[in-house]
């Protein structure tokens, strides 16, 4: 998908950063810079944003390790039922 760098403007990265759309605030934030370099303004907000991006990975990552928990015992769960439902069939 080719982006249109039309509307990577400070007031487009702040609207998707106030989303929450960091990643996106980010790539427009960087644009600019390369295309504006020394801007403090722009220097001060890719800070915010890259710091806030790397304060969310936490959560994120625990997210995921609790899903992968949660799944590690449904699994477990599912192997002794199948070893139930074998023995009741007469099996080993």
């Amino acid at each position: 998908m080719v982006e249109n760098q039309v509307f990577y403007t400070r007031t487009m990265a702040k609207v998707y950063a106030d989303q929450g759309n960091l990643k996106k605030a980010e790539k427009i934030y960087k644009y600019l810079l390369a295309h504006e370099p020394g801007q403090r303004d722009l220097i001060a907000a890719l800070s915010e944003i890259e710091k806030q991006r790397l304060d969310s990975v936490p959560d994120d990552l625990m997210a995921l390790f609790n899903q992968w928990i949660d799944l590690l015992l449904l699994h477990h769960n599912l192997q002794k039922l199948k070893k139930f439902r074998t023995h009741l069939k007469g099996g080993r």
